[in-house]
């Protein structure tokens, strides 16, 4: 699937949780949903993306939102991930990468000569009626999860 657009509704799912949680994206259904896509555990800028969502989870949390990153490591390494950095958001694991194609995330990556197909770093919000509400394709992590959360607030207080 390619990308997606602003007003189709979200590609549903279930993935498990590193918190030993099923998230399903239809048991969301009255609640802004922030999913953010991104390529492995523990590495430079995906803690620093990781973190800055943890340290605006309560923000998210007083609006109503549910905050799920989204990766294809597994869930032990979820697992140790979140612990070593105290993260918030329920982290899931789609390690078959079958979510990621759904969301049109899975691109070809080019890295030192070699092509593979990863993660590239991606946020949808999706609006209570389960329909995407915001697709930031390409996220550069300074200042992203702050610009998430104007842009939830902005739906949930309604001023968009």
């Amino acid at each position: 699937m390619g990308a997606l657009t602003v007003g189709q509704p979200a590609p549903d799912f279930t993935l498990p949780a590193h918190d030993g949680t099923t998230v399903s994206l239809h048991d969301q259904r009255g609640h802004v949903v922030v999913l953010f896509f991104y390529p492995k555990d523990d590495t430079p800028g995906c803690t620093r993306e990781n973190c800055a969502f943890r340290d605006l989870y309560p923000e998210f949390e007083r609006l109503g939102a549910r905050v799920f990153g989204v990766s294809r490591d597994s869930l032990s390494s979820h697992q140790k991930f979140a612990a070593k950095y105290g993260l918030k958001a329920p982290l899931l694991s789609d390690e078959d990468g079958s979510v990621c194609a759904a969301y049109g995330v899975l691109k070809e990556k080019n890295m030192y000569g070699k092509t593979s197909v990863g993660i590239e770093r991606t946020t949808v919000v999706i609006d209570a009626e389960g329909r995407v509400a915001q697709v930031w394709p390409k996220v550069k992590v300074d200042g992203h999860a702050e610009a998430v959360l104007a842009f939830v607030r902005s739906l949930t207080q309604g001023g968009v």
